[in-house]
Order: C-alpha cells, then sequence, then structure tokens
C-alpha cells in the first residue's frame, strides 16, 4: 500500500512538472502584424532594418515569432481593412510601414494593441497622437519631421545652385497628407527666392 501511494504522488509530482511545459509549448507564438502603403519591394530597406531589430532583440521569424504582411500597393483605401485583418488576427503589436495613411488606419482599427510607426509628416497635425512627448493611447512611434525642412532643403539648393530659377518637386499622389501640405509649403517658401517650382507626381 505504502509503495503504491509513493508511486501516486510521484506520478501527480511528473504530471505537475510536466503539464506547464506541455501548456508553454502549445501557447502561439507572439504576432507582429506590418501595415504599409505601399508594397514589400518598395519597404526592402525597411523590412531588412526591421528583421535586424527583432533578431537584436531575440526575435527570429518562423522560429519564436510570427510576422503577419499586409500592402496596401499604393491602394490606401484597402488600408483600413488591411489593418481590421491584423486585429481580427489578435496580432501583438502593428506596424506601419512609412505610411501616414497606415499609421491613421490602424490607429482607428484599434485603441488596445500597441501601434508603432516610421514617419515623415508631423504625427500631432496628422491626429497620431496628442503630442511628441506624450503620446498617449496605443500610438508611439519614430518620425523624421520630414515635411517641416522641406523649405530648410529649398534654401540650402539655392545656395548650391544660386543661377537656378526652376526646381521640380517630386511628390507621391498616394501619400496627399504628406504631398498636399508640402507642396503648399515650398510653394510659399520658392517665392521669396525667385523660384519657379514644378509639382511632379511619381508613385514610383
Amino acid at each position: 500500500m505504502a509503495m503504491r501511494r509513493r508511486d501516486f504522488v510521484k506520478g501527480i509530482g511528473g504530471s505537475a512538472i510536466a503539464w506547464p511545459l506541455a501548456a508553454r509549448a502549445q501557447q502561439p507564438m507572439p504576432a507582429v502584424g506590418i501595415l504599409g502603403g505601399t508594397s514589400s519591394g518598395v519597404q526592402a530597406n525597411f523590412l531588412r532594418a526591421f528583421q535586424q531589430g527583432l533578431g537584436e532583440a531575440g526575435y527570429v521569424e518562423g522560429h519564436n515569432t510570427t510576422v503577419e504582411y499586409r500592402w496596401a500597393n499604393d491602394q490606401n483605401e484597402k488600408l483600413p481593412e488591411l489593418a481590421a485583418d491584423l486585429v481580427r488576427r489578435q496580432v501583438n503589436v502593428i506596424v506601419a510601414a512609412a505610411s501616414t495613411p497606415a499609421a491613421l488606419a490602424a490607429k482607428a482599427a484599434t485603441a488596445t494593441i500597441p501601434i508603432v510607426f516610421l514617419l515623415g509628416s508631423d504625427p500631432v497635425a496628422a491626429g497620431l497622437i496628442d503630442n511628441l512627448a506624450r503620446p498617449g493611447g496605443n500610438v508611439t512611434g519614430v518620425t523624421s519631421m520630414n515635411m517641416e525642412l522641406g523649405s530648410k532643403r529649398l534654401e540650402l539648393l539655392r545656395e548650391l545652385l544660386p543661377t537656378t530659377n526652376v526646381i521640380a518637386l517630386l511628390v507621391n499622389p498616394t501619400n496627399p497628407t504628406i504631398t498636399q501640405p508640402m507642396s503648399r509649403d515650398l510653394q510659399s517658401a520658392a517665392h521669396p527666392f525667385g523660384l519657379q517650382l514644378h509639382i511632379l507626381n511619381a508613385t514610383s
């Protein structure tokens, strides 16, 4: 009887150890959602840096984390549904890949899943965050404030090429959040220098 009791206790102990291990093994890997307004080819440099950063943090795609890619291929009207799909798949974080419309679509789709953006525009003006010091909500990220530097670039170009009076500005019409205010600002900045600004659309 004592022997059987010892065997029983030993069996329970073994089960208690094995059960948490089995439970952990059945837990799904953390998932990252990538939401982009363009395509994987256009964002190849971003993706390489992103995967390197994951690796440095100890995460390897397909090994201990999964990555769900959603690309709008310059069709921003698809972004809301792509963002909603990532939410339905219950990813742990959404990364807006260098696209203000993607970040806005992600924010509209969820108030709980963390969203990280990489932008060239002002995220406060775009309505993504409350302010740069304290973003608030579930959205944060990095901005190069690219638009705000447009007039300074024009000034430097004027110093480099003082005899030039006609300048072309290439803009992406599929990203009006950046291109429209930048075009207005540069038109205003060009006038005092006596520069004629030609605005040309380029999606590739």
